[in-house]
């Protein structure tokens, strides 16, 4: 059973906006279609097969946190998905190392073009673990190929998420059930204000951090406003950058060299 980071959702009240400021920071932008719930997204597709999902509600969804996360702290990351290789595998694997998880649950999405797209998730209670998706039509449907995945601002592909937790041992825990591994690494990182635990898959870093007691830094404020789950993103390109949140519609994004 092999898992690879599938994508990353921004929340947004503006579609139409975000997907011209995402063009604005350099992003090709495409348009995704609309899911039976009525949201509406937008996919920014990288080298690595990883993309961005940019995702706005035209009617309220309150049982869906999405949805709430959205409509209660504003724009900005909401989740990330991990992609399976077995689908079923990667479920009752999680299960079977203690993972609270529901699923399969069964979603569309229908294409501009008027392509009817299926797919299957599974989610754990916690917010602070990311969720499985497998295709069920073909991949590339959902994920475009070809000249959709160059960037006029260099980017190729995902470098890392970080989620922030409250509860480093927890979720390291639930992190460990769902991946089917060890952290590389896990304790203080000095000087950052934070404990740390670190999962590789592939070229890409998944990061828990905790902040220390009492702190007023940006991650304890986040905590504090949007709770548990992804905090930022860093991207692999030419440049070191970090990307304006203001036209990021509040998503922390940051563009690293690939050494």
């Amino acid at each position: 059973m092999a898992l690879s980071l599938d994508h990353i959702v921004i929340a947004v009240t503006d579609l139409e906006a975000a997907m011209r400021d995402y063009e604005t920071l350099g992003f090709t932008v495409l348009p995704g279609g609309e899911h039976p719930r009525g949201s509406r997204n937008a996919l920014i597709v990288f080298q690595d097969g990883c993309y961005l999902e940019i995702i706005a509600f035209g009617r309220p969804v309150p049982d869906f946190r999405w949805w709430q996360v959205l409509s209660h702290c504003g724009s900005g990351l909401v989740d990330y998905a991990l992609l399976p290789d077995l689908f079923d595998d990667a479920l009752w694997g999680a299960r079977a190392r203690g993972l609270s998880i529901e699923g399969p649950i069964a979603g569309a999405r229908l294409r501009p073009d008027g392509v009817q797209l299926a797919w299957q998730t599974a989610r754990a209670p916690e917010p602070d673990v990311p969720f499985l998706c497998g295709d069920v039509t073909a991949r590339d449907l959902r994920v475009p190929t070809g000249a959709a995945r160059r960037h006029r601002n260099g980017v190729t592909g995902v470098a890392g998420v970080t989620a922030a937790v409250h509860d480093l041992g927890n979720s390291t825990a639930r992190y460990r059930a769902l991946l089917g591994q060890a952290p590389l690494a896990c304790g203080g990182a000095p000087g950052l204000g934070a404990r740390l635990a670190q999962f590789r898959l592939g070229d890409q870093m998944l990061s828990l951090a905790e902040p220390h007691p009492g702190a007023s830094d940006p991650l304890s404020q986040h905590l504090a406003h949007r709770g548990q789950g992804i905090y930022a993103v860093s991207f692999y390109g030419t440049l070191d950058q970090t990307l304006d949140r203001e036209l990021a519609h509040g998503a922390r994004l940051e563009i690293v060299r690939a050494l």
